[in-house]
């Protein structure tokens, strides 16, 4: 392909609500264009990725016995209450949905679980026709508060989600581990390190979850990992055996303090420096929303350590609620009495439920709030002055814990979610009446999974790995060519002649090249634009061109040049592509 041929415009500046490196080198790059919040539009450079990544998902799926098919992005609201998900959804803010215009209720899917189940249980009598397992390459639509960091974060992205289903638990786990290497296969293809971790199943729901992370420091979440034990898994996921808390050194009679204007851990401390932060309690409260209470809000108190935090996934989850937020003002001075900053497990009004993290349990002597503006309590015990509250784990992991099951130490980094799979259970099938005739022609429900790849977040995530002061550096096999050939000064005989003969060449033997042969643009300036764009192999057509000799260079290795013959050159371009399995 002929860059004097392509709509290719660079911008010298990077976009002004660009918060990470791939967002501003791809526009940069003209690779995207903002069109709203969330909405891009692919250009052609960047469509030649997309279809790289999708093409190596196909070949693994389709190798893993997996059939492509395509479900519609529109889906009625009556297959969402089905499946029971349409309040949580619109709960979350994420969903679009608005009405025809004969008033029916729709939405543009966000996922396909309730579609793909309409139709597998239309289409399955048998156990004769299990397992089974359907994929599609589809964009999807989700209405985020706040889209950002490009394709990491978008309201519309192209996604591949699959769904197996099997006659059994035990058949659907095999379906799961074949989708497990299906993903490791795909991901190492693409040219990215990741890190499998377990995860939280969140809306889609089900027994179990596992994410793949790409290790990134710009990545949204979270990972909590042990290098000694390989134990891995998303901060809303993850456990752990904390330190235990500190003992007072005498038992002292519970006690009110008086507390101005101390409303956080750090100005207590100030107040009493000899109390450690492990025997501080705070106790936090939730607006809680129950889609079996129609929506109804209640009101939660969570105790928990000073030095830990609370985890609002873990806590929605054990209350099985819609939605958890932290309670207003108004709530709190109704649960409490008191202003925002001196909640505490004493004297709280009938109507609070109260919880307490895990690692609350075993403190001594700790301070809570009063329950009353500038006041505190000092030197309670649970058993003697209250009882121990309701207590789960409701705790974030931190760096320094121990795990589990081992003796390693929890170190926490960062990545980018570009893959989930789900153990769906019968969740859906039992809901949806997604049945099958056994062996002993009785009705079984399925046993279902399902499987996330995104798409535009696998070609994004990898410019967050690779990339450098100048520039993209894509790998090889997703790349949107493999071949960057620079001719130095086109309308030069020599210099044309070379340059075709070695873009022919490639191009017929099914490596594909990007040759900037522009006249009205310096050298300089074609290496810039080389340099932004990031295609691994270059070879630069020069002033030796009637030598037959070019400059070899990988853009990962830009300092690296090799003076290098023509054939040389196109020999090892071919044979890198063909190792790549491009």
């Amino acid at each position: 392909m002929r860059l004097s041929r392509l709509l290719f415009v660079t911008l010298r500046e990077d976009p002004a609500d660009a918060e990470v490196r791939s967002h501003a080198l791809m526009a940069r790059a003209g690779f995207i264009q903002k069109l709203a919040a969330g909405i891009y539009v692919y250009g052609p450079m960047m469509w030649r990725v997309l279809r790289r990544v999708e093409n190596i998902v196909r070949e693994e799926h389709d190798t893993a016995g997996c059939h492509e098919l395509l479900m519609p992005a529109m889906q009625p609201r009556e297959l969402w209450e089905e499946s029971g998900r349409w309040d949580r959804y619109v709960q979350d803010g994420i969903l679009f949905n608005f009405r025809d215009r004969k008033g029916s209720q729709m939405c543009l899917g966000p996922t396909h679980e309730e579609v793909i189940t309409t139709y597998v249980r239309r289409q399955v009598q048998s156990y004769k026709q299990l397992p089974i397992t359907l994929y599609q390459i589809q964009t999807k639509f989700r209405d985020e508060i706040r889209p950002r960091f490009g394709l990491m974060r978008g309201k519309e992205f192209i996604m591949k989600d699959a769904y197996s289903f099997d006659v059994s638990e035990e058949a659907m786990a095999e379906s799961y581990a074949m989708m497990r290497q299906v993903y490791r296969n795909v991901f190492t293809r693409c040219g990215l390190r990741f890190t499998p971790v377990e995860a939280d199943s969140g809306a889609i729901g089900g027994c179990g979850s596992e994410e793949f992370m790409v290790d990134a420091e710009t990545g949204e979440d979270g990972i909590a990992v042990c290098r000694e034990t390989g134990y891995a898994a998303n901060l809303e996921k993850a456990v752990s055996v904390i330190s235990a808390a500190a003992e007072p050194s005498e038992e002292v009679a519970m006690h009110k303090e008086p507390t101005p204007g101390a409303k956080t851990c750090e100005a207590l401390l100030a107040l009493f420096p000899e109390l450690p932060l492990t025997r501080l309690l705070k106790t936090v409260l939730y607006k809680v929303t129950y889609a079996d209470e129609g929506e109804k809000e209640s009101v939660v108190a969570v105790m928990c350590r000073g030095d830990r935090e609370i985890n609002e996934i873990k806590l929605s989850n054990y209350l099985n609620a819609l939605a958890v937020d932290l309670a207003t003002e108004d709530l709190v001075k109704a649960a409490t009495g008191a202003d925002v900053g001196y909640a505490g497990p004493i004297g709280l009004a009938d109507h609070v439920r109260l919880l307490a993290d895990d690692s609350v349990k075993g403190v001594k002597g700790f301070l809570c709030g009063g329950n009353e503006t500038d006041t505190h309590y000092l030197d309670v015990y649970f058993g003697r002055d209250l009882d121990q509250p309701e207590t789960a784990d409701f705790g974030t992991v931190q760096a320094g814990d121990r795990v589990v099951d081992g003796d390693g130490e929890i170190e926490i980094t960062r990545g980018i979610e570009v893959g989930h799979i789900f153990q769906l259970g019968t969740k859906y099938s039992e809901a949806m009446q997604a049945t099958f005739s056994d062996e002993n022609q009785k009705m079984q429900v399925m046993w279902m999974g399902c499987y996330g790849i995104g798409v535009s977040r696998v070609a994004a995530s990898a410019i967050e790995q690779n990339h450098d002061d100048s520039g993209m550096i894509w790998p090889l096999p997703i790349a949107p060519y493999a071949v960057h050939l620079v001719q130095m000064k086109s309308g030069k005989e020599d210099q044309d002649a070379l340059a075709q003969e070695i873009h022919d060449t490639l191009e017929a033997a099914g490596v594909d090249v990007l040759w900037d042969e522009r006249k009205k643009v310096n050298p300089g300036a074609k290496f810039k634009d080389a340099d932004l764009v990031g295609i691994p192999i270059r070879i630069v057509v020069g002033r030796d061109a009637a030598e037959r000799k070019v400059e070899w260079s990988l853009r990962s290795d830009i300092g690296n040049k090799e003076a290098i013959g023509a054939d040389e050159a196109m020999a090892r371009a071919k044979q890198l592509v063909q190792e790549s399995g491009r």
